[in-house]
Formats: structure tokens, C-alpha cells, sequence
């Protein structure tokens, strides 16, 4: 059973992020192997300040934090939650009884995490604390090309998930708990949809063995319609962006079920194979992150510098954000995020492809809008699918999504945009997929108007798309423009050469890996 000291001595601090858990959490692990361990948790003014920041996120983490009290209960420990940064919670703690080591997890984050952890550096470097950091995902740091980092991924994820020890050794501090400031006290965007999924590791083990068990036979071919997405996909995103559940266990409880599956069982297999390919793709775009973290904030390839940014439209912004852009999926897809704080990834894609090209909006905002709308916002992912998707990584080759014809592939009966449009209930099915051409008569028949009931299309969709894709090849075909390609060829592309299939299709994959 585990007990805890009354008395200085040696301790380890173990300090979580977004990683909320016991289950394969090595930093929790070594530090328990050293002796005393002080569990920390800090909110923290300065991330929750960022632009990329919203109300469902902190919810989920509180919830996740009082999951992860629970299961620290159950041996003997607690959870000390602070508020305040990080840096200046560690140096309150160590001036209260100093302690000689930190563990945490190595974390790709915004540029203000970056920033909070070479302050952190600079705390224990003062103080003479080793601090231990080691990775949770399969991604490398440093590293200045990809011709290595598939061994180390494989590496990564072939090992087996430590166990915590049965006996754990809590150091009881002094420090008080201080109570948690709430959403609005932070500042925090108004964005709390009503139906998002509820954090904490037991909610995420349920999610996964649900999928594992069932939901999988629907995953291929069922995670590109808005329709079928919802329970085809894994839905594990979240419960990976906050940590409840480690990628490792994920990739290795997924093919532990791929191998008790019989041969018989062939579309569940299928699902399986192909969700453990798009998990290996998840670290591929984080490590873009970690390898050059100015891409949240500037074109991968600079050579696409001021190619939206001086033609910004705040109408266009304000019509997409509020779901009026006239096209009925865009505007159904708004709808759904607001209410669930999660999209497929073919519907991400869609509103991103929707946003930089016939709407011209430059990635950078349009960023920032959707980090707050998704539950499951992953810098990493996000800001490198931001960027492809906009053309603006200077490898990929453009994919423009045609909303009209999306609608078309995944929602022919318009189930989907009626439900999140109930004024298109209304609407004839021949009148579905462009409503702004109803004659006069048939908006009187039905009593849906163009510009009163249903926003006429913020531009027109041909001629807006063939303009922007004008000017993108254009800027493509710039000797000097070219010449930059190499360089972010060698630093971020894919060197898995033996799923040549999938890196074929590399840039379709977009924001929900999963």
C-alpha cells in the first residue's frame, strides 16, 4: 500500500501536461523508481491567454484532472493543481521544500509552450534541478531532416508500456491547493458546445474499446461522410491530445485486436489496418511542429509570403465563421462544430479548402478560429494541415474541395445539412445542393427566400476558385519559389518508402487523423 512521508526528504517532482494519466507514463514511472514523487499540475495564465484557446478545452482538462485524482487516490497519492505559470509554480514549490529532480513529458505545443518550458530550463539550470524530460509520441527532438525518424518511430512504439510499480511513495508538501479560477475569470473564448465529448481517461478507455470492438468494421469507408463519420471514426482524438490515453497503448491495443481478429472478420480488419496507418501519420505531422516551430505563425515555404495576407476580407471570415457562406454543407458543417466541437476529416478539409481558396483567407486566423472550435486541437496537426491544405507548404500538391460536389459524394439526400439546416428541410430536393437558383415561385412554394432564410453565396464559387488557383500556380511556378522546394522537402516530407500507397495520398489526409 502506498504511504506518504510526513517529513523532508528527498522528493521528485512530477510534473503533468497534457499527458493525464497513470497507464504508460514513463516520467510518472522514473520518477517513482527514485523514491519520494510530488505530483503537479499547473493552469497556467499564460497558455490559457493564447489565442487558440477556448472554454470546451479547459473544461476537458478539468475533467480529466479529477479522473486523474481518482485513480492517484486509489494509490495513495493526490494530484497538486496550482494556478499560475509554470515556472513560478515550481519555484513556490521548491522555496516551500526543494526538491532535486523534475520529471515531465517532452510536449509540441504552441509557441507559448515553447516559451514556458526554456523558462522552465532556465528555473532548474538556477536552481541546479535536472530536469528529465522524455517523449510520449513518436517524435524526435532535435531533428534537422526525416532520414531517420522512421526507425525511431518504429523504436518508439514497439516497446512495451511500463507498468507502474504496485507501491507508490507520495511526498505529503506543505504547499496548499488553491482553488481554480473558472472559464470566465481566465478570459476564455465563449465556446462550449453542448454536445462535446466529456474528458477523463475512463471516458476515453470506453471510447477505445468500443471502436476496437465494434465501430471499427464502419471505419473504411465510413469516415469521409458527415453522415457515417460520427460513429465511424475512432473519436479517440481528443483522449490523445490531452493525454488520457497514450498513442502507445492505442497502437498497440489496436493491433493486439487486429491480431485475435479471424480472417473472416474482413472489414473489421481493414478498419484496424487503416486506423494504425493514419495513427503513424498523427507524430508525422507533429514532428513538422517540433522540427520548426515558426510554422505555427509563418508559411513553411517563405516563398508564399503575402500571397493572401494583403487581401484579407473580414466579411468572408465573418460569413464563414457564422455559418452563412451560402454554400449549405459549409454552413451545415459550422453548425455541427458548434454543437459538437468535432468534424470528420473530410469536412476540416473541406472548410479549410472553402476558407483559402474561393474565400482567399489567409491560414493564420482561420487557424486560430478553428483551434478554439475543436475539442481535439493538436498544434502539430493543426497548423501543419492548416498549411498544406492552403498550399502553403510548397510540397504537397493543392487539394481544392468543391463544396457542391462534396455535398453530391456525401450527403446526395441532404440528411446531413438538414438536420444542422432546418431551413433546407424546406427545400425541394431539386433546389438541395444550390438553393440561391430557386425561381421566385418555388421559394414562394416552399417559403424559404434567398437572402432572408438562406444567404445568397458570399462569392461565386467557379470564378472565385479558378482565380485563387490562378494565382497559387503562378506563385508555384516562381523559379525562385521552386528553388525554395528542397529545403522543406529535406526538413518535413515523408520518408516511408514502403507505404508508397499512402504517401501517394499523403495530402488528402487532413486535420481528424482518426
Amino acid at each position: 500500500m502506498a504511504h506518504a512521508e510526513r517529513f523532508y526528504s528527498p522528493y521528485s517532482v512530477v510534473w503533468f501536461k497534457r499527458d493525464l494519466r497513470l497507464a504508460d507514463h514513463k516520467p510518472l514511472i522514473e520518477a517513482a523508481k527514485r523514491g519520494l514523487i510530488f505530483c503537479v499540475y499547473c493552469v497556467e495564465p499564460r497558455l490559457w491567454a493564447q489565442p487558440d484557446a477556448a472554454r470546451q478545452h479547459y473544461h476537458f482538462i478539468r475533467e480529466s484532472l479529477q479522473d486523474l485524482e481518482i485513480c492517484l487516490r486509489q494509490y495513495g497519492g493526490s494530484l497538486s493543481v496550482h494556478y499560475g505559470n509554470a515556472e513560478h509554480v515550481l519555484e513556490e514549490i521548491y522555496q516551500t521544500v526543494p526538491f532535486e529532480t523534475l520529471y515531465s513529458h517532452q510536449e509540441t505545443g504552441n509557441a507559448a509552450s515553447f516559451i514556458r518550458d526554456r523558462l522552465v530550463k532556465q528555473f532548474c539550470l538556477n536552481r541546479q534541478i535536472n530536469w528529465i524530460e522524455l517523449p510520449q509520441f513518436g517524435v524526435s527532438r532535435p531533428l534537422k531532416n526525416r532520414d531517420h525518424w522512421l526507425p525511431f518511430w518504429q523504436s518508439h512504439f514497439s516497446d512495451t508500456a511500463a507498468s507502474l510499480p504496485r507501491d507508490l511513495s507520495f511526498f505529503s508538501h506543505p504547499l496548499q491547493h488553491v482553488t481554480l479560477p473558472n472559464a470566465h475569470q481566465l478570459g476564455l473564448a465563449e465556446v462550449e458546445p453542448a454536445n462535446r465529448q466529456r474528458g477523463g481517461r475512463q471516458q476515453g478507455l470506453a471510447v477505445l474499446s468500443e471502436f476496437l470492438a465494434q465501430r471499427c468494421e464502419s471505419y473504411r469507408g465510413g469516415i469521409s461522410s458527415p453522415l457515417s463519420a460520427p460513429s465511424a471514426c475512432s473519436r479517440l482524438s481528443p483522449y490523445l491530445t490531452y493525454g488520457c490515453l497514450s498513442l502507445r497503448e492505442v497502437v498497440q491495443a489496436t493491433q493486439h485486436r487486429l491480431n485475435q481478429l479471424p480472417e473472416s472478420h474482413q472489414q473489421a480488419r481493414l478498419g484496424l489496418q487503416a486506423f494504425i496507418s493514419r495513427l503513424h501519420w498523427h507524430c508525422h505531422f507533429i514532428q513538422k511542429l517540433e522540427s520548426e516551430p515558426d510554422i505555427e505563425w509563418n508559411n513553411m515555404h517563405r516563398g508564399y509570403d503575402n500571397l493572401r495576407e494583403l487581401e484579407w476580407c473580414e466579411a468572408h471570415f465573418d460569413a464563414l465563421k457564422r455559418g452563412q457562406t451560402g454554400w449549405p454543407l459549409v454552413d451545415a458543417c459550422v453548425a455541427m462544430l458548434k454543437d459538437t466541437g468535432w468534424l470528420n476529416f473530410r469536412m476540416r478539409a473541406m472548410l479549410v479548402s472553402v476558407a483559402a481558396y474561393p474565400l482567399w483567407l489567409h491560414w493564420r486566423p482561420v487557424g486560430e478560429w478553428l483551434a478554439q472550435q475543436f475539442l481535439d486541437y493538436e498544434p502539430g496537426i493543426h497548423w501543419s494541415q492548416l498549411q498544406m491544405q492552403s498550399g502553403t507548404t510548397g510540397i504537397n500538391v493543392p487539394r481544392i474541395y468543391n463544396p457542391i460536389k462534396q455535398a453530391q459524394d456525401h450527403d446526395p439526400k441532404g440528411i446531413f445539412v438538414r438536420r444542422w439546416l432546418p431551413v433546407m428541410r424546406q427545400v425541394p430536393n431539386s433546389w438541395l445542393f444550390e438553393p440561391w437558383r430557386m425561381p421566385h415561385s418555388s421559394q414562394q412554394q416552399c417559403g424559404v427566400y434567398i437572402h432572408k432564410n438562406l444567404p445568397y453565396p458570399v462569392v461565386d464559387l467557379a470564378s472565385a476558385t479558378r482565380l485563387a488557383k490562378s494565382k497559387l500556380l503562378t506563385r508555384r511556378a516562381d523559379p525562385l519559389v521552386k528553388a525554395g522546394k528542397q529545403a522543406v522537402v529535406k526538413r518535413h516530407a515523408s520518408r516511408k518508402n514502403r507505404a508508397q500507397l499512402v504517401h501517394k495520398h499523403l495530402d488528402q489526409l487532413s486535420l481528424d487523423w482518426s
